[in-house]
């Protein structure tokens, strides 16, 4: 004869799940196996979490693999939601199994130190360290089970590292431009061209749609209103069109119908890819793909464009409404971002100075 099923346990397509009443309490969830005897040994621990819980107000046990998969369920909406499930993959082997109550700096040092052998500086571990800063805190203070616990007593402190190997944007001379350009694919080097004159981010350019072109008749050109869903900031992102950028949007204009950028008729996942890779070592250039941005706000700080203006054309957090602006304006911002279009004859003084600096240092 078969083993006589559980009570309280139910075969449901590949995994056994809980299906019972515990102390006026139902308890409707999966085990995530398909292993009989481990499915009973997690009914038995439920069923001693929720006496223990309604009896004594003892907190029920939970992993940071759990605290972790509830984060990113309620998080999808995030524009950085990728990332930080990059983050807490990478975190996993780690402190998965751990019980949120043994999360702490001591038990994160084998993730830092392993991350720091594979040579990540401490900006990139940070921004791993904060996703699971807030997912404690979150459980801690917001998350609570049926009976008004939190999932977790107290929050530890989760310090941050030093930014003391930080490193130095480098912003492009004119002569590097050209370099790289020319042995970039076509492609990217639009693309490049593209976000050197507009200060987009990667996922900006690479994800740019012409629905959020718009004409503006009066100035006879057009600007993009990227929507705040797809910004870093979340803020609507205003891209004004230099004659350089508004001239590489017009030589791909019916390429695609949708995207503005793409690559054997597909949208371009990132520009750092083996083609940017290839040229940077081609040339032997320390250059990144944010540098490119970071070569812009230089531009046009050198310029003498106004910190209000490069924030704007930067797309930058400052508080304004980047969906409402007259034709003068936009006009205004026009001729500013026209201020780095000069190529080699409007080489800068401020620019070499800094181009020293960098080498120097």
């Amino acid at each position: 004869m078969g083993r006589k099923q559980t009570s309280g346990l139910r075969k449901r397509g590949e995994f056994w799940h809980i299906e019972k009443q515990v102390l006026g309490r139902k308890l409707f969830e999966s085990t995530g196996t398909s292993n009989l005897k481990a499915a009973e040994l997690m009914l038995a621990r439920r069923i001693e979490e929720v006496r223990q819980a309604q009896v004594f107000g003892a907190r029920p046990k939970r992993i940071f693999r759990q605290a972790a998969t509830r984060y990113l369920e309620e998080n999808m909406h995030l524009a950085t939601i990728d990332k930080c499930a990059h983050h807490l993959k990478q975190f996993d082997p780690f402190i998965g199994d751990l019980e949120l109550h043994q999360v702490h700096m001591g038990t994160l040092l084998p993730f830092i130190t392993a991350r720091k052998k594979l040579g990540r500086k401490n900006k990139s571990v940070n921004l791993a360290l904060s996703v699971v800063r807030r997912i404690l805190n979150l459980s801690a203070r917001l998350w609570r089970d049926e009976n008004g616990l939190t999932w977790l007593d107290t929050a530890p402190l989760i310090q941050l590292l030093p930014l003391n190997d930080a490193r130095q944007p480098y912003p492009l001379s004119w002569d590097e431009q050209y370099a790289l350009f020319r042995v970039l694919p076509d492609h990217l080097s639009r693309m490049c061209l593209f976000k050197v004159n507009t200060g987009c981010r990667d996922q900006e350019v690479c994800q740019l749609k012409w629905e959020w072109e718009i004409v503006v008749p009066e100035l006879d050109t057009s600007v993009f209103l990227i929507p705040g869903e797809r910004v870093k900031n979340r803020e609507d992102r205003l891209v004004v069109l230099n004659r350089i950028a508004q001239s590489v949007v017009d030589s791909v204009r019916g390429q695609h119908a949708d995207y503005v950028f793409t690559y054997r008729s597909q949208p371009v996942e990132r520009i750092n890819n083996n083609g940017w890779k290839r040229a940077r070592r081609q040339l032997n250039l320390p250059v990144r793909v944010h540098d490119l941005k970071h070569t812009f706000g230089r531009r046009l700080r050198a310029a003498g464009v106004p910190l209000e203006t490069r924030k704007i054309l930067l797309g930058h957090r400052n508080g304004d409404i980047t969906s409402h602006y007259s034709a003068p304006e936009l006009e205004e911002l026009i001729e500013a971002a026209n201020r780095v279009c000069e190529g080699k004859s409007g080489k800068t003084p401020a620019l070499v100075v800094l181009r020293h600096r960098a080498i120097n240092h």
